[in-house]
């Protein structure tokens, strides 16, 4: 745009912004017209006005981009709309303004776009009075909306609100809307009530509301007078966007002393957490296995934070990180002249997890010569700096973390089985978010409050559709990659709800259940068959059998147990 200039400091932030050359050659135009318009905007392309607005704002279109080009005229609140699926609608604002060249002759105009939806039909209802029925615009808004008179009795009720809420007009209308609704805030605090009193508008207030089901709803509504010709007011508007299921007030989140909470009430977290304050008041070894991205250093914190070592350190280690000639001595430390280039003394991770937790993620890396000497470490509590035979005890609980299926790497010779069983006093199998559903609102709910804070935002929620579209998405990065995208609609978010179109692509098809299953299903027979190999090389000697696999004879009995073989 260096041939051209515009003030646009005038311009209110939410607007979209479409710069067009005398031939109507688009010059620039912003993500957020693209948006309004719900079409692609190419800097070079040639664009027929009819491309961008409908019959019957056509001609007034026309007629302000030639007054505009020809004598430098700036039109503004002029008005169109853009149809959207299931036949609703959006209302826009418009302004069209000259743009000047170096010369100060024009050279093409700038329109400028906001939704201006509420505004025209609040308008529209004020002219009509609460005696006439409203017409196809009350039908088509893509928000829900319905009206009542001065004693809160329902006159009106549109489609969005019929799919948002469950109930028919018929059901509603001609009683009070607080008892339909029974919102939290219909007692003291209700917006539409305090309107009808004072004639102000309210907008993007929080409240819940029950729907027909009986399930809460949490809504982000907007109120406003409808006044006669007189300009008393004879009744109010309410529109309101759904944000989702409200959260349930239990259940929702696991609060761990410091700064970690773990999220959850879907039935396989429901049983992790039943679980997890007995695993950190004891010492057993943990193995936590699940996919990539569940939060397997979550969990690591929580029990550590739980457990009677929450003042030590946690010390968390990759053992993926680092070649293997480095692992040794990152775990155990090294002494001077151990190696080439060991100039100093070197403390290591076991040392530095003394009085606390050694969390070891990604453990089925880890290469068997060092599975070796860490099995070694674990029986016999002690071990050595590299370079040096002094034994340092081993004050540290070890928790332990992989995205393998550790049981299938026993079988394909890449992991020891006296290890596995050594780790794995208590095995946690973190779900992959696609198991999760009814997490999914919760961790959605947590994410927002997180990146309001960081990019000092006031976004209250995501549009139904997106939460639909989460509930049914396969999440192949599971709650990593639900945060990544929060977090790129959270760049581009102006307004206070997150909608589809905010959305990077997500293509990704959601599995059959029985797939999953199948996985578990998976992890069981494998450890099943392990066990009962080493029962067969001990002849069913259980304590020989418990040696072979490296735990004690209590655990095998009840692994045995579990597996139906006593």
């Amino acid at each position: 745009m260096s041939e051209g200039h515009y003030d646009f400091d005038d311009l209110p932030a939410g607007d979209g912004i479409l710069i067009l050359s005398s031939e109507q050659v688009i010059l620039s135009a912003t993500l957020q017209a693209e948006r309004l318009l719900r079409t692609r905007l190419e800097p070079g392309q040639t664009v027929a006005l009819g491309d961008i607005f409908p019959e019957p704002y056509l001609a007034q279109a026309e007629l302000a981009l030639k007054e505009t080009l020809d004598s430098g005229v700036l039109r503004a609140q002029l008005l169109t709309q853009i149809l959207l699926p299931a036949e609703k609608v959006r209302f826009l604002k418009y302004s069209v303004a000259p743009l000047y060249g170096q010369d100060q002759k024009i050279i093409g105009a700038v329109l400028a776009f906001h939704d201006d939806t509420l505004t025209k039909s609040w308008s529209d209802w004020s002219d009509f009075g609460l005696g006439v029925k409203p017409g196809a615009v009350f039908e088509h808004l893509d928000r829900g909306l319905f009206i009542v008179n001065q004693r809160r009795t329902i006159t009106a009720f549109n489609r969005t609100a019929q799919e948002f809420t469950g109930f028919s007009p018929d059901e509603v209308v001609g009683r009070y809307c607080w008892e339909v609704f029974q919102a939290d805030r219909c007692k003291t605090g209700c917006a539409l009530k305090a309107t009808l009193e004072d004639g102000v508008t309210r907008k993007d207030q929080d409240v819940r509301i029950k729907d027909k089901a009986g399930r809460w709803l949490n809504l982000l509504i907007s109120t406003a007078p409808i006044r006669n010709q007189r300009a008393a007011i004879v009744g109010g508007v309410q529109t309101f966007q759904s944000l989702g299921l409200a959260l349930p007030r239990r259940e929702a989140r696991f609060p761990i002393p410091g700064e970690v909470t773990v999220i959850g009430q879907s039935p396989p977290m429901k049983r992790l957490l039943a679980m997890l304050p007995d695993v950190a008041r004891s010492e057993a070894t943990v193995v936590l296995e699940g996919e990539s991205g569940t939060g397997k250093d979550l969990f690591a914190q929580a029990i550590h934070l739980r457990s009677p070592r929450a003042t030590g350190p946690f010390v968390a280690f990759s053992c993926s990180a680092l070649v293997e000639t480095l692992i040794e001595s990152e775990l155990f430390g090294h002494v001077k002249g151990a190696f080439t280039g060991a100039i100093s003394n070197k403390v290591g991770r076991f040392e530095m997890a003394k009085g606390g937790t050694l969390f070891l993620d990604e453990i089925g890396e880890l290469k068997l010569a060092l599975q070796v000497k860490l099995l070694r470490v674990l029986e016999s509590k002690v071990f050595e700096r590299v370079g040096s035979s002094q034994p340092i005890p081993m004050e540290a609980r070890i928790i332990a973390a992989t995205s393998r299926n550790l049981v299938e790497e026993v079988r394909r010779g890449r992991f020891r089985m006296d290890l596995l069983y050594r780790l794995r006093t208590v095995p946690f199998y973190l779900p992959p978010l696609r198991d999760r559903q009814a997490d999914i609102p919760l961790l959605v709910n947590h994410c927002l409050a997180r990146l309001n804070r960081k990019y000092g935002k006031e976004v209250r929620g995501v549009d139904p559709k997106v939460m639909s579209l989460f509930q049914n998405y396969a999440w192949p990065g599971n709650i990593r990659e639900l945060e990544r995208v929060l977090e790129y609609a959270f760049v581009f978010v102006k307004g206070v709800v997150i909608t589809k179109d905010l959305l990077p692509e997500m293509e990704s098809p959601r599995p059959r259940p029985a797939a999953t299953a199948h996985l578990h299903r998976q992890r069981w027979d494998s450890e099943l068959l392990i066990i009962q190999k080493a029962l067969h090389q001990a002849r069913g000697n259980r304590e020989a059998a418990a040696r072979v696999l490296g735990i004690s004879r209590s655990s095998l009995w009840r692994r045995m147990k579990a597996y139906d073989l006593l």
